[in-house]
């Protein structure tokens, strides 16, 4: 809709007609009220007739103080509100892509898949409700490197994750400390408020630079609250030449020091041995990290005071362009005449 930053201005509509009406009933000894703009337009009214040329000057006028009047109002076009990210958390998560997870040891609707498809897609339905954080993608294998920077953009995100195959760091070791390390310095970057982590992994450390309790002292000091999620069934029956028998798939994963880590930096530690034990996870971790409630409104304002500002300079300069044209033609037709006559 459109509304006027400054409404009071168009008190001034009748100003023209106040100084005309004082001009008109002034005392004859009385000097008349003169101003470069009306003496102008006096004199061009001066040089026309009574009839339609007086008319359409006057007429200019009109239009060209209207349009003036008008600009000075400041006419604004207001759209629609439009709720904006509230400075919500700023939330990592920091996905193990290591060989490890190819393990087929979980299932996604009844059917068995790998463990970075159950947490695809469980981190996907988790995404959809931070609406109002600002979420970021880090992935570790043999290395650590960043997917997706924090943003508010949750489709972006979203895309991302998609995208994330195993091996896309490395698959052969696991880098949990090098993932700990960069998700920090991404972190340390934005302000110092409700700073999150969430790592999720199957394995142990055994690749990288940093150790994940060094990692964890240097999250803890720059303010950054990490959780930690060892993900992979402990019993899965394995059929043979020989028969079946059981095995434990997450015989790697280091429990204490995912635990370690979380404590330290005063988070909590996780284990999900099943598709629904993760999806509660994220559950619970929704509600110890909530989104913000009130949302900011915002309503995009365009200006507009331009386009009268241009229709008055139009108007003012019409009437001169006008007598220019017809004074030109005027000369024409009277050298074309004597010309002829001749």
């Amino acid at each position: 809709m459109i509304q006027f930053a400054f409404l009071w201005a168009f008190i001034l509509l009748p100003l023209p007609l106040i100084i005309w009406l004082a001009q008109k009933n002034r005392e004859p000894e009385l000097s008349p009220i003169r101003t470069p703009l009306f003496e102008s337009w006096q004199a061009m009214q001066a040089k026309e007739s009574t009839d339609k040329p007086g008319f359409i000057t006057t007429l200019l006028f009109i239009l060209t103080w209207l349009c003036l009047v008008l600009a000075a109002a400041k006419p604004q076009w207001v759209d629609e509100p439009i709720e904006l990210p509230t400075s919500g958390r700023d939330l990592l998560l920091s996905i193990d892509v290591s060989g490890s997870m190819q393990e087929e040891d979980l299932k996604l609707r009844g059917k068995p898949v790998n463990r970075l498809k159950v947490v695809k897609s469980i981190i996907s339905d988790f995404i959809k409700q931070r609406d109002g954080d600002r979420i970021g993608l880090v992935l570790f294998g043999e290395n650590a490197y960043l997917q997706t920077p924090l943003t508010f953009d949750l489709k972006t995100v979203q895309y991302m994750l998609d995208e994330t195959e195993i091996g896309l760091a490395g698959e052969a070791r696991t880098a949990i400390g090098d993932g700990i390390g960069l998700s920090v310095k991404r972190l340390r970057e934005r302000p110092e408020q409700n700073r999150v982590l969430i790592l999720l992994t199957d394995g142990r450390n055994n690749s990288g630079e940093l150790e994940p309790i060094e990692a964890a002292r240097l999250a803890r000091h720059a303010g950054v609250k990490i959780y930690t999620i060892g993900v992979g069934a402990d019993e899965v029956i394995r059929r043979s030449l020989f028969g079946t028998r059981k095995v434990n798939p997450s015989a790697e994963l280091d429990e204490k020091t995912l635990t370690q880590v979380a404590q330290i930096t005063g988070g909590r530690y996780f284990r999900a041995r099943s598709t629904e034990d993760l999806a509660k996870i994220y559950d619970i971790l929704d509600q110890l990290e909530p989104v913000e409630d009130k949302p900011e409104v915002y309503r995009p304002v365009i200006e507009l005071y331009y386009l009268p500002a241009t229709l008055s300079l139009i108007f003012l300069l019409l009437p001169i362009l006008l007598n220019l044209v017809s004074t030109t033609f005027s000369k024409r037709k009277s050298t074309f005449a004597s010309s002829k006559a001749n």
